[in-house]
């Protein structure tokens, strides 16, 4: 699909922010999170500013292309040693 691309965020990394719950953005208009006891759907622009924010805060650490494969193949190696 071209309007998904797959990122990962190495173990080793650097995060500006923890990592918290799964989220969704979805056109800019609605954001899907979860927490432990709930699904929550939010369509107000603060709450969408924040998720924004929080994604783009979280792509700074994210590796794509070939990286992320690097990445994938160093966790398979290390899989295969055990």
């Amino acid at each position: 699909m071209d309007t998904v691309e797959l990122g990962i965020v190495p173990l080793t990394a650097s995060l500006k922010v923890p990592p918290g719950l799964g989220f969704w953005i979805y056109d800019d208009r609605q954001v899907v999170t979860e927490t432990w006891h709930a699904e929550l759907w939010l369509d107000d622009s603060d709450s969408i500013a924040l998720y924004l924010r929080t994604w783009k805060t979280l792509q700074e650490s994210t590796v794509y292309g070939a990286d992320a494969h690097n990445v994938i193949n160093a966790a398979r190696r290390a899989l295969n040693l055990r």
